[in-house]
């Protein structure tokens, strides 16, 4: 389905954007999380919490959690109340030094240009070393993926904004790769610029460059990104389930969804609700309808009619998956060539043939902090019972 806009640049300020002077209970509830996900001796927070029992639940992939970190720092930029003992200064430059010594992806500079952008900290010059010869060498663009790009436009644009003006002159030569390689006629954006791989998009594709797009066109006054930005929000809301729920996996080329499952938790109260906030600032209807219907499947409105919660130990449940699919990505592989090929657009599943996947990873939570860090005017999901008083 691709639904085109009629789009006004029209700039609304909604309560969302209001500093508050403490934490609600969902912002503490995910900042308790995270110190479960706390590993002390790297100063950073772990690639997953399993929640399948355990004696050591925290597993750590370095390169992972650095860009994880990174994330939760970005959502530490929204919190009134921080918890003693964080030092984000030194969490940052910490962590970020460790991308030019890990493989880390090209988004995880973005995330690094990002944060420290929000949180008003020095980019350590080695990590600036390394990103001015990604951005500089446009033939390297070719094997951007949309997360890399969305995050390294969105990136720049932060550190404009915060008056880091070194960062500027990328912005529009990104904006225009995007723009000429990444939109599709559908609505939705491609994952990739070239091959066949770009049509498979996932939910992220979306996320990360509308969110780019919001940025800039707002940063440059560029009508036509905000009119593609606003344009994939649409589609999107017009794809999402009767639960609320976000589907995974787009045909890009087409519009189609291609298989809604995993349904991720973090789509759900995290990057949707950041996607949509830029939504409802420019008066999108149905966007903030849309945020608090994909929240309440978090709280037990979803196939399996659970809360994908843990209130014991202050953390979530990653997603509800195809059984049979937990360790293995070729059933799902298989079925979206399948659809494309076919021209199939894919429905939910029967709910007795799903099951969840038990662990929580920590950019999740530190999405939480971004997306209701400083939200006053939702006070039935930021003061929800279900996070306690």
């Amino acid at each position: 389905m691709i639904i085109r806009p009629n789009f006004g640049v029209k700039l609304v300020v909604p309560a969302a954007a209001s500093k508050l002077a403490h934490n609600s209970p969902l912002v503490d509830y995910a900042l308790n999380g995270l110190e479960r996900c706390w590993l002390p001796e790297h100063r950073r927070w772990s690639h997953i919490y399993h929640l399948d029992g355990r004696t050591s639940p925290n597993e750590s992939i370095p390169r992972s959690d650095v860009f994880y970190t990174l994330n939760v720092l970005l959502g530490m930029s929204r919190v009134a109340a921080i918890p003693d003992g964080i030092d984000l200064s030194e969490i940052f430059h910490r962590n970020a030094l460790l991308l030019t010594k890990l493989p880390v992806r090209k988004y995880a500079f973005g995330m690094a240009l990002w944060s420290a952008a929000e949180l008003g900290l020095e980019m350590p010059e080695p990590v600036k070393t390394e990103l001015r010869a990604i951005l500089a060498d446009e033939a390297r663009w070719r094997s951007f993926r949309a997360q890399d790009l969305g995050m390294l436009l969105t990136g720049v644009v932060a550190q404009a904004r915060a008056g880091e003006n070194e960062w500027a002159r990328y912005a529009r030569p990104l904006y225009r790769f995007l723009k000429d390689r990444f939109h599709s006629g559908s609505g939705l954006f491609f994952d990739a610029p070239f091959g066949f791989r770009r049509r498979f998009s996932t939910f992220a594709t979306q996320t990360y460059l509308s969110i780019a797009c919001y940025q800039f066109g707002e940063f440059a006054g560029d009508p036509s990104a905000l009119v593609m930005a606003d344009t994939c929000v649409r589609n999107l809301v017009a794809l999402q389930g009767p639960q609320g729920e976000w589907p995974w996996f787009f045909d890009a080329q087409s519009g189609r969804v291609l298989d809604f499952y995993e349904v991720y938790s973090v789509h759900q109260y995290g990057m949707a609700p950041a996607l949509l906030e830029w939504a409802e600032r420019f008066g999108q209807r149905g966007a903030r309808d849309a945020l608090v219907k994909g929240f309440n499947w978090v709280l037990g409105h979803n196939q399996l009619g659970r809360a994908m919660l843990v209130p014991e130990l202050s953390l979530t449940l990653r997603s509800q998956v195809r059984k049979g699919e937990l360790t293995t990505k070729v059933p799902r592989v298989a079925r979206a060539l399948r659809n494309a090929w076919l021209g199939s657009e894919e429905r939910l599943i029967d709910g007795t043939d799903v099951e969840v996947r038990f662990e929580c990873r920590s950019y999740e939570l530190g999405w939480i902090l971004w997306s209701f860090g400083r939200r006053a005017d939702l006070p039935e999901l930021t003061h929800n019972g279900a996070f306690g008083a």
